[in-house]
């Protein structure tokens, strides 16, 4: 259709009518159907985003002791919502790209501007920079996926098959993590193939106690007891244990020794400070109730020579 204004000699009322209700009212209903499109997916995503922030303080609620807990774990809600609206804002920016894209190739088609060749230019070099950007699309992929699942975020400490270590950065083609002795690696997200994370949710702390083998069990195991009810009932970790630790019992019996094993689920990342603690506090009040530790089982062979 002509998009040329009308001859001014014959320039009718009738002849301008015809000439706005054609091409260019096509045009505009397009963007305006385009800028429709892109606020109606836009929407879309931000409640997308609010359900999965939502999702994520439902099950931090759902957890033992959740009460208790929630200013502990406030941070890494926090960390959660930014990685999540991260997200819903790149969504955004992809579906502004591919929205305007395709109003644009439709306007210039109402136009009559040949798409043809230019398509066939871009399918040439799209799959060129497919076969050659495969690595990076994989890794750019693979991350999306790792912040939309949540598998772990910074702060996490993870196991990703090569490394262990504390995640300090993730992005969408690498994540950097550093390890426990203070090295730093960055470990492509497409080449990760599986992920152990050990302080999303939340942590156990483990602590063995050993006492000596003709000491009383019971008397122990009550001592310890008594040790972690105080414990749970401390303002100081309150907000860090989720449940008051357990104390399961004999865990093993070896070497004149008897070792008693005490579980307690903790905040993310906070189970070794509950576990020196509790190290400190059960030694301290078996020393006081007389229970002693087992001794030392000297070696048969490599001693000093008897005189």
């Amino acid at each position: 259709m002509d998009l040329s204004m009308p001859d001014l000699a014959s320039l009718t009322w009738s002849g301008v009518g015809d000439w706005l209700v054609g091409t260019p009212l096509l045009i505009m209903t397009v963007i305006a159907v385009g800028l429709v499109a892109r606020f109606l997916l836009h929407r879309l995503i931000n409640r997308v985003v609010a359900t999965a922030t939502s999702r994520r303080a439902e099950r931090i609620a759902s957890l033992p002791r959740a009460g208790r807990a929630l200013q502990a774990v406030g941070v890494a809600n926090v960390r959660h919502v930014q990685r999540t609206q991260t997200m819903g804002a790149l969504l955004k920016s992809i579906t502004t790209f591919v929205v305007g894209g395709i109003t644009a190739l439709t306007v210039l088609s109402l136009v009559g501007i040949p798409l043809g060749p230019m398509l066939a230019s871009a399918s040439v070099g799209g799959v060129a920079l497919a076969f050659g950007a495969q690595s990076l699309v994989k890794d750019f992929l693979s991350g999306v996926f790792m912040i939309v699942e949540d598998q772990y975020g910074v702060g996490d400490v993870i196991d990703t098959g090569e490394v262990v270590g504390t995640v300090e950065n993730v992005s969408l083609r690498v994540t950097q993590l550093r390890d426990a002795d203070g090295m730093t690696w960055y470990v492509r997200n497409g080449e990760i193939i599986r992920i152990g994370n050990k302080t999303q949710g939340w942590s156990t702390a483990i602590v063995d106690i050993a006492i000596a083998y003709d000491q009383d069990t019971e008397k122990a195991i009550k001592v310890i007891r008594d040790v972690v009810g105080v414990m749970d009932d401390d303002e100081a970790y309150k907000d860090i244990l989720l449940e008051e630790p357990n104390v399961v019992g004999v865990e093993s019996m070896a070497n004149g020794a008897l070792t008693i094993r005490v579980i307690a689920k903790t905040v993310a990342n906070e189970q070794f400070g509950i576990q020196r603690e509790m190290r400190e506090r059960i030694k301290t009040a078996l020393d006081r109730a007389g229970v002693r530790s087992p001794l030392p089982v000297m070696p048969p062979y490599g001693g000093p020579p008897h005189k």
